[in-house]
Parts: C-alpha cells; sequence; structure tokens
C-alpha cells in the first residue's frame, strides 16, 4: 500500500489552494464540495475559481506565491504550472508538518486526491497511486455503474434507525447480523426502488420481531461453523460463496497454507487465530481446533474455517465437522480448487490425457514413522498420474520406493512450490534425478509432486510465467 486511505473532516477548516487554471478549477470545486474555507493564491485565476471561493467566503489574493500563505491553514493543494514553484510548496509545507498535495506529482505529496464515486453520505475513493490516472478512471467507471444512486438514500435511512436499534437489541452479533439482513434483504430492495415509506413499515416490523427473540437468544447462544477452502493460493481462485462467508464472519480460524492475500479479503474486524501445522511442528493440535470451533460456536459467532485447498481433501475437514456434528453444531463446507488442480493447471500440467494418463491418484507423503505408509504396487503402475501432497520430506523415499515397485526410473517429475501464487517455481527431472534437483534448486513447502508421463506436456503448456527453477 502506497498510501494510507483516509478522510479529512475539512468542514470549516482554512485550505490554500494555490493556482488558478483548470486543474486549480477541479480542486477548488472539490474542497468546496467537502465544506472547506478556501484561500486561492495565482497572479491569475479563472472567473468561475473566483467566483466559487468568494460565494464561500474564502479568499483570492491575485499574485504570486509567498512562504506566509502556508500561516494557519489546515492543508495545501499546489497546482501551479510551474514544476519549480510546486516543488517549493512542497518543501516549505513538509516543514511546517502541513499536509500538502501537488497535483500529478506523487513525489512532493503526503497525500493524493483520490477519484471519488459520490452517493452522499457514502463516498468510494479510488487510487492507482499516482501510476495510471486513466485506469484510475476506468475503475470510477465502473464502480459508478455498480453502485445504484439509491445507496445514499439507504445510507440515511440506516444512519436515522442507529439508535432504535441499540436500544432494541442490546446484544453486539445479534444487531450486527440484523443489520446485515436489513442490507441484504427486503429493505433495501425497497429503498432502491423509492419506496421508502414501505421501506421504514418493513423495518420496524422486521426489528420488532428480533427484538422479541432477543431473551431466547441470550439463553441459547448457538453460531455456525463454515469449513471453507481458500484455494492453493491466488486470490481469484476463490469462490463467490467462499467470499460472501469471509466478509460475514465473526472469527477466522486459518492455516498456513492460506495467503496473506486472501487473508486481507477476510472481514476487518473479524478476530483471527492462526491454528497452521507443518511438518513436526503442529503448535495446535488437530484436536485443540476441533474444540475451538464447538467453544466459539457455543458463543453464538459465526466461526469461519479457512483452509488451504479444499477442506475435503487431506483438508482434515471431515475430522472437524464430526466434531461439530456430535457437539450439535450447524455447519456448512464450502469446497475450494483444490493444490492438485490449481498447481497443476498453472504449472502447465493437465492431470489427465488421452495418449498419457488415463486416472489420478491423490495421495498424501505424510511421514508416519519416518516412512510413508503407501500401497507402492498400486501407485507404480503407468498410465496414471500421482498427485503427492506433503510429500517434499519424503521425496527420496518415494523416488526408490515407485522405482523398487516397478516404476520406470526416467519417469517424468514435478515438484511445483507456491503454486498459483506470484513466486511459483517448478523443478521438473526424471523420478531417479528429481530429488537432486530440488535440492539444487532449494525448494521449500508448500509444495505439490506430480508424477507421470504427462509431465513431459509442460514444456509446451506452460503458461504462468517462466517459473522454472
Amino acid at each position: 500500500m502506497d498510501f494510507l486511505p483516509i478522510f479529512f473532516d475539512v468542514r470549516g477548516k482554512p485550505c490554500l489552494l494555490v493556482g488558478g487554471g483548470e486543474v486549480a478549477a477541479r480542486k477548488a470545486a472539490l474542497l468546496n464540495r467537502a465544506g472547506a474555507r478556501i484561500t486561492v493564491v495565482a497572479p491569475e485565476a479563472r472567473e468561475d475559481v473566483i467566483a466559487l471561493t468568494v460565494s464561500t467566503e474564502g479568499e483570492y489574493h491575485q499574485r504570486e506565491f509567498q512562504p506566509s500563505d502556508l500561516d494557519n491553514v489546515y492543508l495545501v493543494i499546489a497546482a501551479t504550472s510551474d514544476s519549480a514553484v510546486n516543488a517549493r510548496i512542497s518543501e516549505l509545507a513538509d516543514a511546517r508538518k502541513l499536509p500538502v498535495n501537488v497535483v500529478d506529482q506523487p513525489s512532493l505529496c503526503q497525500f493524493i486526491v483520490p477519484a471519488i464515486v459520490e452517493r452522499a453520505p457514502i463516498t468510494i475513493a479510488i487510487s492507482t497511486g499516482g501510476n495510471s490516472p486513466v485506469l484510475t478512471r476506468e475503475l470510477k467507471e465502473r464502480i459508478e455503474m455498480a453502485v445504484p444512486r439509491g445507496y445514499g438514500d439507504f445510507a440515511r435511512l440506516l444512519g436515522s434507525w442507529r439508535d432504535e436499534v441499540k436500544s432494541a437489541i442490546a446484544d453486539d452479533q445479534q444487531r450486527t447480523r440484523f443489520w446485515e439482513s436489513l442490507i441484504k434483504g427486503e429493505v433495501a430492495s425497497l429503498v432502491f426502488q423509492g419506496k421508502t415509506e414501505q421501506a421504514q413499515t418493513t423495518f420496524r416490523e422486521q426489528l420488532q420481531a428480533v427484538s422479541h427473540e432477543a431473551d431466547k437468544h441470550r439463553q441459547d447462544k448457538t453460531g455456525e461453523v463454515w469449513l471453507v477452502g481458500a484455494g492453493p493460493g491466488d486470490p481469484e481462485l476463490l469462490t463467490l460463496k467462499a467470499l460472501r462467508l469471509m466478509y460475514a464472519a465473526d472469527i477466522v480460524l486459518y492455516d498456513r497454507l492460506v495467503s496473506d492475500e486472501i487473508m486481507t479479503m477476510v472481514r476487518p474486524d473479524a478476530e483471527k487465530v492462526f491454528v497452521g501445522k507443518e511438518a513436526k511442528h503442529h503448535p495446535v493440535p488437530q484436536e485443540q481446533i476441533n474444540q475451538k470451533l464447538v467453544h466459539y460456536a457455543r458463543q453464538g459467532l459465526k466461526v469461519l474455517r479457512l483452509k488451504g485447498g479444499d477442506p475435503f481433501i487431506f483438508g482434515r475437514g471431515g475430522e472437524e465437522i464430526e466434531e461439530l456434528a456430535e457437539a450439535g453444531i450447524p455447519f456448512q463446507v464450502v469446497p475450494g480448487i483444490t493444490s492438485a488442480s490449481g498447481c497443476s493447471a498453472y504449472a502447465g500440467i493437465p492431470l489427465t490425457h488421452r495418449d498419457y494418463s488415463q486416472s489420478v491418484r491423490f495421495v498424501t507423503g505424510h511421514l508416519k514413522d519416518d516412512r510413508p505408509d503407501l500401497d507402492w504396487n498400486m501407485l507404480a503402475k503407468e498410465q496414471q498420474t500421482l498427485v503427492i501432497y506433503m510429500g517434499l520430506m519424503a521425496l527420496p523415499v518415494i523416488s526408490s520406493k515407485l522405482i523398487d515397485h516397478g516404476m520406470r526410473a526416467d519417469m517424468p517429475v514435478a515438484v511445483v512450490e507456491q503454486g498459483t501464487r506470484a513466486n511459483q517455481r517448478v523443478v521438473t527431472a526424471t523420478l531417479q534425478d528429481i530429488d537432486k534437483a530440488v535440492s539444487a534448486a532449494a525448494l521449500k513447502a508448500p509444495a505439490l509432486i506430480i508424477v507421470g508421463a504427462v509431465v513431459k506436456l509442460r514444456k509446451t503448456l506452460a503458461w504462468f510465467g517462466d517459473q522454472e527453477a
């Protein structure tokens, strides 16, 4: 993040605008809409800039900028056509710890003025950090089309109801859910249709119904648990349902394999609890995770169990919902794109192909007593693809066992590190040489192993950048 997104309250505050041309006119109009008291300094200014300044009880000084203009102002905008003047204003304002914006020169700015989509009292700010004004404009157009004008009226109504709702519903979580039901339900639809009076009536009916249930809710607080697959890492591979639940949860228990980018998409005020595990290091044992899910749900919380990949493919999701079912806790399971399909696709390796593989096997290379406990005779058969999860540490054993049980030593193998992410790396070699190749590339977990003739296709089908390690 290049800039901290904040909103300044400039109502009635003295703000300095240096410049009087077309750009300055736009900034003057923006400051005026925000309620600022504007002082304009410029040797020449457009008539509309002067008129706006005078009509809002501001000041216009027809001269060059001078340092004393910075006295007793709240913020500064430099919008002249002289880069030297703009740089001087920036330097002097910065020395006084004044927030300063120099139009179209991000390096001289302490703050930038974003593009705005306004649905008063809602303000949506858009910025590319000064990198591309054209892209900013494109995003603004898309949001203008996506956000109906009625959202402004809806926001005012919601504001007018706040005290009434707070008085009727004492429990914070129940109150939040009531607001969510309004925003996503019939009341919102009525407002967007312009049926404000009917929306008011429906709101009060729903509030009365919820307040009658408040006592029962306090005595029987049972929440719900959502097991959600976060996919292999790329945030764009999340399902729509996963995104919706991620933003609705009160608390999130997440794994080591859930990427930082995905965690930024979780509801900002939700509590985040890390329960990640890695090989030979389980700071939170699975039994404790199961118990935590039950514990939080019994507090009436909406609990999100966010897992890398898919919850039901080597994600121990089955164990977790067994515990929930036994405890009588409601739950949902939202599948995710498993690492096998995500990593293979991003590595350019089809898991099945008519000429090379007619079946796929998902197996775990997790060590049991320092040995992978697998049916090697079944796995060593050709005309299939093996996808091995959690097998990086056991790769030397896996390779030798497959060869010992009949798989040819020159069978192609790929190891995909950080699959689907920007830092994805892929190592390919033969079965007999893959361990040396992985060691030379210093690959680390999380990594997925793909064994089979389909790996040969990567040479022509790789599309996700140049990631050969």
